[in-house]
C-alpha cells in the first residue's frame, strides 16, 4: 500500500471514528438528515473519506441513504430494540442451559473462572468508567455465548450486540446500574459453577429485561433534554 492510500485510509478511519462518536453521543440526532458535503465541509476532508466512513456506518444500521437527497442518521426504533434483546436473551439463556447441563463441548472452566473474579471484585477496584464498563458488559455476555462453543451462535450473538450498543452503553451513565451489573454479573456466573441451570437462566432474564428497560428510559430521557434545549446535540 502507498503512501497516498494509507494516508487516505486513516482519513476515512478518523471520520468514521468521529461520526460514530458524533452518532452514539446524540451529538447527531436519529433522524437528522445531512450530506456528505456539509460532512467533509465540518471535518475539513474531502468527500472521498466522508463517503466511505459512511458507507461503513450504514454496513452497522447507524444511518442510510437517501437516492440524491443525503444521509440520514436511523431513526430510533424501540420495537426493534425489543426484538433484538429477545433475541439477545434467547441465545444467551441457551448459553446458560449448555454451560450448566455439560451439553457444551470443551468448556473451558477457567475462563469461566477469570470472569467470576473479574466481576466479584471488591467495590474500590471496580471499574468507574461507563466506556469501559460497555465493553467489559459486552465482553462478559459474547464469553457466556461463546463458551457454549457454537460458533454460528457466537457470529449472530456478536451482530446483534453490535445493532443494539448505541442504546446498550448508556446503561452504565448510571453509578447504580454499575453497582448492579457487577453484581449480576457475579451472581450469574456463581449459580453456572454450580451447575444450577434454572436459577441461572433466572437471574440473566432478569438482568437483560432490566438493562432493557432502563437504556429505553435512559435513552428517551436523554433525547428529551436535547431536543428541550437541556444539552447541545452538536459539536
Amino acid at each position: 500500500m502507498s503512501s497516498v492510500e494509507i494516508r487516505a485510509s486513516s482519513r476515512a478511519e478518523a471520520v468514521y471514528a468521529q461520526l460514530r462518536d458524533d452518532i452514539f453521543e446524540f451529538r447527531m440526532l436519529p433522524g437528522d438528515r445531512f450530506t456528505e458535503g456539509e460532512i467533509a465541509l465540518r471535518l475539513g476532508v474531502s468527500r472521498t473519506p466522508v463517503r466511505e466512513a459512511l458507507q461503513r456506518l450504514q454496513s452497522e444500521a447507524l444511518v442510510q441513504v437517501y437516492f440524491r437527497s443525503g444521509w440520514e442518521v436511523v431513526p430510533l426504533d424501540f420495537t426493534r430494540f425489543d426484538e433484538l434483546y429477545e433475541l439477545r436473551k434467547l441465545i444467551e439463556v441457551n448459553a446458560v442451559r449448555m454451560l450448566c447441563t455439560h451439553a457444551a463441548p470443551a468448556v473451558d472452566r477457567g475462563a469461566l473462572a477469570r470472569l467470576a473474579q473479574f466481576w466479584r471484585a471488591p467495590q474500590a477496584e471496580r471499574l468507574e468508567d461507563g466506556r469501559l464498563m460497555a465493553q467489559q458488559d459486552e465482553a462478559f455476555h459474547a464469553a457466556l455465548v461463546a463458551a457454549a462453543g457454537n460458533r454460528e451462535i457466537a457470529a449472530v450473538h456478536r451482530q446483534l450486540t453490535e445493532r443494539i450498543r448505541i442504546i446498550r452503553r448508556l446503561d452504565f451513565t448510571c453509578a447504580a446500574r454499575v453497582t448492579a451489573t457487577y453484581d449480576e454479573h457475579a451472581a450469574i456466573l456463581g449459580e453456572i459453577q454450580h451447575q444450577r441451570a434454572e436459577r441461572a437462566v433466572l437471574l440473566l432474564s432478569g438482568h437483560i429485561e432490566e438493562s432493557r428497560a432502563e437504556v429505553r428510559k435512559i435513552t428517551l430521557h436523554r433525547l428529551q433534554t436535547i431536543r428541550t434545549g437541556g444539552g447541545s446535540p452538536h459539536p
